[in-house]
């Protein structure tokens, strides 16, 4: 009998390989400005780029995952991305750096959206919640990349010569993996969809779960270190506890929750993760007090780690819309309030206090838990299935 946990190993391997790319860039950011002169500006644009390239990709990739299957295009973009990745260490002006950040944004969005339903296909085939352990991975990865550029920066190893190793090795240690035997099954002929599916109806308030999950991470990521020294006054070396207390908590959440998904159901856990966001950020928005700003941050995480998960898996399951363009749909709406939502939080807060837009967002949370019931929707179609032979 077929081991069921070999195709899982092949999913985990991409969404790895995808965040230790995003690791090593996110990782030698500072490298790139010394070197090219970089100012805040400029570098949010550059930034803007890289997300405009991803959310160009979005729907794209979403169309050729269900005309060609989700394994095989994961595969195919593995490959460009890893190649864009050297390009990007390459860039020696800022111009240059723009077209290797759009076609970097590209190459990771469209391998998310691919991998993403490739995972669902696993999911279904093992019977059991496993979406949360991929992203979990893929936490693991970026940390793993950022580990790799703090010892490339630190023996002044050039990012050329950084992104070219650790592609070489992405290739080396996640190839294999990426090549076990899986086959994606076709459930209906895309060709008369449209490129882009506007989420509607249950798949809509999905989309909406999802929006107001990627505005509360990208509030995290962004705006923690800020908060706790602009708003509690904590010393600069001490604002990191923020995100790490958040991140932590996010990828042992990711690690352990699909456990509690099979027994509970993803509605039940979708709605106690919205309050528990929203009691995160009100209590942010209240608290003057660093050990309670911290467990404030604890609750974020616990409360937005299997969100975005859950959204993948329900859309891959949408009764309407094909698999590919429903992920497609609702990562565009994710994770485009995750790249837009910190700077117009950062608008909001200029004109009146970090407090307000945390409220704010806190209040997004509660979406989560009003929408919670539209997981509960699933499609009956065969699953994909391991290949007969490889």
């Amino acid at each position: 009998m077929r081991d069921p946990r070999t195709p899982w190993r092949a999913v985990a391997a991409a969404f790895a390989l995808n965040g230790v790319l995003l690791g090593c860039w996110a990782s030698r950011i500072p490298a790139f400005v010394d070197r090219l002169g970089l100012d805040e500006r400029t570098l949010g644009g550059l930034l803007l780029v890289m997300g405009a390239g991803a959310l160009t990709s979005f729907p794209l990739a979403g169309r050729l995952s269900d005309r060609f299957g989700a394994v095989r295009l994961t595969r195919w973009i593995a490959l460009a991305y890893l190649g864009s990745a050297v390009f990007l260490g390459l860039s020696q002006t800022p111009a240059m750096l723009a077209a290797a950040l759009f076609f970097f944004g590209m190459c990771h969005g469209s391998m998310d959206v691919a991998m993403n339903s490739w995972a669902s296909e696993v999911e279904r085939h093992m019977r059991r919640s496993v979406m949360s352990s991929f992203h979990a991975m893929w936490s693991l990865g970026a940390g793993l990349g950022a580990a790799g550029g703090y010892l490339a920066a630190a023996s002044g190893t050039s990012t050329g010569l950084h992104f070219a190793l650790a592609a070489a090795v992405s290739a080396a240690l996640f190839g294999p993996f990426l090549r076990l035997p899986w086959q994606s099954v076709a459930r209906r002929d895309p060709a008369r969809a449209p490129i882009f599916a506007l989420p509607r109806g249950p798949l809509l308030l999905v989309a909406l779960m999802a929006l107001a999950a990627g505005l509360g991470e990208g509030a995290a990521v962004d705006w923690s270190a800020v908060f706790l020294t602009e708003t509690l006054g904590t010393p600069e070396a001490r604002a990191t506890f923020a995100y790490a207390a958040f991140s932590v908590t996010m990828v042992a959440m990711r690690l352990s929750i699909d456990t509690i998904i099979t027994r509970f159901g993803a509605v039940t856990v979708a709605r106690v993760g919205g309050l528990l966001g929203a009691a995160g950020y009100a209590i942010c928005a209240t608290t003057g007090l660093l050990p309670v700003a911290l467990f404030a941050f604890i609750l974020m995480g616990m409360g937005y780690a299997a969100v975005i998960p859950m959204a993948f898996t329900r859309a891959a399951n949408d009764p309407e819309v094909p698999p590919g363009q429903a992920i497609a749909s609702v990562a565009t709406l994710g994770y485009g309030a995750m790249l837009f939502g910190p700077p117009i939080i950062g608008f909001i807060a200029h004109a009146t206090s970090l407090r307000v837009p945390f409220a704010m967002v806190g209040g997004a949370a509660l979406l989560i838990t009003l929408c919670a019931s539209a997981l509960s929707t699933t499609r009956a179609a065969p699953s994909a299935r391991p290949e007969t032979s490889a």
